[in-house]
């Protein structure tokens, strides 16, 4: 047998090897998140606001005449159908730029910075560091990628069922519009869940990635915004930020911001994808160059 040969062997050896390695990783995080407390009161807390925010409020104000903050000024017909079924899109993308993105942002950074604070990444690391990290991250993207169809299935189960209650025609929405906003969905929980990863693994502590993320999506970015309306550098700079950009790729899904909060027509639609995809490859690029680079202590 040749050298070239069993060169070529052994090459193709190390990569099966290589790719067993991430494959063993993914399904040990994923059976290590599976048995986690704290990732299921994340996800579920999610599922709990879109539901509320996506159809109690609004239906809660059409039947009752009164309108909350979520829906002041929205006529009465607009509140119903926005809870029928043909509203599915918009429900299941309107609430990702802000409080979903800021749940997910949460449970990436605890992810990776719970490894440091409970020494596993550690031992982990014994075996190779960028693989282990590969497998992390991708678990991350199989539980964002349940996220999306399970908020799906549950809007349609409470859309459907609503409009049989007010005997409203089952109107579904194209198949088309509803892969659009599950995509979108999709990109906008990477970036946030991406960039807490990365948060989690330069802080390498759960606790101070996760105050770090909550302060800078929840205050930093709107009150730049704000500020923003005076100052024009400042606008100039919020135009490049990852919550301007996941909200306006929202609005460029739903057909606007309408007074959803995080929800915003900034950027256009191309512009607000090409941010955030590049949101994303920085996010784990940044991941992989610091777990190479640093000391695990």
């Amino acid at each position: 047998m040749s050298a070239s040969t069993l060169r070529s062997h052994s090459d193709s050896d190390s990569l099966v090897l290589r790719h067993n390695t991430v494959a063993r990783s993914l399904r040990a995080e994923l059976y290590r998140l599976r048995a986690w407390p704290a990732m299921w009161a994340t996800v579920g807390t999610w599922f709990l606001l879109a539901m509320v925010f996506g159809y109690v409020f609004p239906y809660v104000s059409y039947t009752t005449g009164t309108a909350g903050f979520s829906t002041e000024g929205e006529p009465t017909e607009a509140l119903l159908r926005s809870v029928l079924p043909e509203s599915i899109p918009d429900v299941l993308v309107q609430g990702t730029p802000l409080f979903g993105g800021a749940l997910v942002l949460v449970l990436g950074a605890l992810i990776a910075g719970n490894g440091y604070s409970w020494g596993t990444w550690k031992t982990v690391f014994t075996h190779g560091r960028l693989r282990p990290t590969i497998g992390a991250l991708l678990a991350l993207a199989v539980i964002v990628a349940a996220m999306v169809v399970v908020t799906a299935v549950l809007c349609t189960i409470v859309s459907v069922s609503l409009a049989a209650i007010e005997s409203q025609p089952l109107t579904m929405p194209s198949a088309d519009a509803l892969l659009r906003s599950a995509g979108t969905a999709y990109l906008v929980f990477m970036m946030w869940g991406t960039i807490g990863f990365a948060l989690g693994t330069y802080a390498r502590s759960a606790a101070l990635s996760v105050g770090l993320g909550l302060v800078w999506t929840l205050v930093v970015e709107n009150l730049l915004r704000g500020v923003g309306s005076a100052l024009q550098l400042v606008e100039d700079v919020t135009a490049f930020l990852p919550g301007t950009a996941a909200g306006s790729l929202v609005g460029a899904v739903t057909g606007g911001g309408d007074g959803t909060p995080g929800v915003v027509d900034v950027i256009s639609g191309p512009r607000a994808l090409i941010t955030v995809t590049a949101y994303i490859v920085v996010a784990v690029v940044t991941t992989g160059v610091l777990v190479r680079s640093r000391d695990v202590n």
